[in-house]
């Protein structure tokens, strides 16, 4: 599913640019003032945004009036989630006749989140800014709270018919129809009739989905839901399709109020942002959204995957613990959740709050294969194949998704040397999604270090380099292939090309020696082996092998382990 159409970024929004020029000196650089600002710029840079709102905070005891600080305040206390306490600095900056847009932003999110739409309006038009775009859908929304419908939807055909901005004033004017109750115009938007196509987020086929079964077309939505779901919805999806099929009429509740669509407002940009950048402006649309619908799962969702992107995983921590269990997001924020506390090295926490919750619902496979990801991820790889085989227990028909979890589940069988239930589970994926390159590649690998089925191996291995030419760990499978065939000439070529797209791999490194020795280039040979062993090869054994071929040739060591010795097949 796709999201609407991005635009291009600071051009379209209108931010980043606030400021720029006004700096400390003559304002009040004096003792106790240089030392937190530059303390809070070096923090705001990491996006350590609470320790950022703390030194500029510090900072402004000096020089409470300074433009730049204030900013850079209003800035940092959006990043940290306190929006409130920006409200001060963002007024101070008002107050003081200093144009700034994220004070605007901060502003004028308040006024919508109050619903006092007559005072944004006066503030739109007294030239407080979100941005070009926001500031056009802001003020839509605003005559839709103000009830001045007809207005309104004027306001909403100027975003339409502006350049670039099609998709998103459709959506919205949709949404607004919808929510005074005319559900055949919203519905003639939604679904393409009334100016083409329009391309939508979840949140949006969602509201599609209430809007047909408010015009008792329950199938239709039926319908749509799988078109874009598919035949295996996750947990939410699924209960919304469930109350269709049992006659309900669902309400529409994806927008309740005018400022839960000038919240939508915020987030449907902030979405768009987040596909190209995970920037302060990015996570300020985000906050505003969740800002004035606190209850909008969605939008804290959003706050803490850029949060984890930015790596403040203690802050996207916080933002994931926010959804309560009632929530239809709660299991998407527990999930993610695991996944930040992994990544804030708190590895046992995650497992012992996935195992809990996959005891919890036992019937979510998501949970399970979550859990098996971690234990494979730390190498307990009997724990791993257990979690799978719960999740694969919940499968009720073959679908062809499905294959990453066969595939997870015989890397984990593979590494416990339980090879026939590996090959099993690899074929299974193969058979579920043919053409996939890893799995093409992990299954033909293992053919070439168990030294059978070779042939089968190389075709398998040339289809995945087909789909991933510049993937050196496929490239590298495809020169080990030929090695083995005794191919050696086309080996070179291809184990070249693998190390120049990963230098550093000691194992490719390693493999690049082994052909250069068979095609007679020794010399060549010794220089990659000492490279491999540079570069830290995984086990001891590994490294002890590779000494061993420096010492006495990779002949002798083929002798000495009783392997088939070299024989060239180029001739043939």
């Amino acid at each position: 599913m796709t999201n609407l159409r991005s635009l291009t970024l600071m051009a379209a929004l209108g931010l980043g640019g606030a400021l720029t020029g006004i700096g400390l000196a003559g304002q009040g650089a004096a003792q106790g003032l240089a030392g937190p600002y530059l303390a809070g710029q070096i923090a705001s840079h990491d996006y350590d945004y609470t320790a950022a709102a703390s030194y500029f905070s510090r900072a402004l005891i000096a020089d409470p009036t300074n433009p730049q600080l204030l900013e850079s305040a209003v800035i940092a206390m959006i990043g940290a989630g306190d929006v409130e306490r920006a409200l001060v600095p963002a007024r101070t900056l008002a107050d003081l006749g200093v144009r700034s847009q994220f004070a605007d932003l901060v502003i004028l999110a308040d006024l919508a989140r109050k619903g006092d739409f007559d005072a944004a309006l006066k503030a739109l038009d007294a030239g407080r800014s979100a941005g070009p775009v926001v500031d056009g859908l802001y003020r839509a929304w605003s005559l839709v709270g103000a009830g001045r419908m007809s207005e309104a939807s004027e306001a909403f055909d100027a975003v339409i018919n502006s350049d670039g901005t099609r998709d998103f004033g459709l959506y919205h004017k949709a949404l607004a129809l919808a929510l005074v109750g005319d559900f055949e115009g919203a519905d003639a938007i939604m679904s393409g009739d009334a100016a083409g196509p329009l391309r939508a987020t979840r949140r949006g086929v969602i509201a599609h989905a209430q809007i047909l079964s408010q015009l008792e077309r329950n199938a239709d939505a039926i319908d749509l839901l799988d078109a874009v779901f598919g035949a295996e919805p996750d947990a939410e999806i699924a209960a919304l399709r469930g109350d269709l099929e049992s006659g309900q009429t669902l309400a529409f509740t994806v927008i309740e109020s005018a400022s839960d669509g000038i919240a939508e407002v915020f987030l449907t940009f902030a979405g768009a942002l987040a596909g190209e950048s995970t920037n302060h402006v990015t996570l300020s649309y985000a906050r505003m959204a969740e800002f004035i619908a606190p209850d909008y799962a969605d939008a804290t969702l959003l706050c803490a995957e850029i949060l984890e992107r930015q790596g403040r995983h203690d802050l996207a921590i916080a933002s994931y613990k926010r959804i309560p269990p009632d929530s239809p997001a709660y299991i998407a924020a527990q999930l993610g959740l695991a996944q930040a506390l992994i990544d804030s090295g708190q590895t046992d926490e995650a497992i012992s709050l996935l195992a809990d919750l996959a005891q919890a619902n036992p019937d979510r496979a998501d949970i399970w294969v979550s859990l098996g990801d971690i234990y494979r991820r730390e190498e307990r790889y009997g724990e791993a194949a257990e979690a799978y085989d719960r999740a694969i227990a919940t499968f009720k028909a073959d679908a062809p998704g499905q294959w990453a979890v066969y595939y997870a589940r015989g890397i984990a069988h593979e590494r416990l040397k339980q090879w026939e239930k590996a090959e099993a589970d690899f074929r299974k994926a193969l058979e579920l999604n043919p053409d996939q390159p890893s799995v093409l590649n992990y299954l033909g690998y293992s053919y070439l270090e168990r030294k059978e089925n070779y042939e089968e191996a190389l075709q398998m291995i040339q289809k995945a380099v087909e789909q991933r030419p510049d993937n050196g760990a496929i490239v590298d499978s495809l020169g080990w292939a030929l090695f083995r065939l005794g191919r050696y000439d086309e080996a070179v070529e291809q184990m070249e090309r693998a190390v120049e797209l990963m230098p550093v791999d000691p194992v490719v490194n390693d493999h690049l020696g082994d052909v250069y020795w068979a095609v007679g280039r020794k010399r060549e040979a010794e220089f990659q082996w000492k490279r491999a062993l540079s570069f830290g090869p995984e086990t001891e054994e590994e490294a002890a092998r590779i000494r061993r071929k420096l010492e006495v040739g990779l002949d002798a060591v083929l002798a000495e382990e009783g392997s088939e010795p070299l024989h060239s097949n180029d001739a043939d």
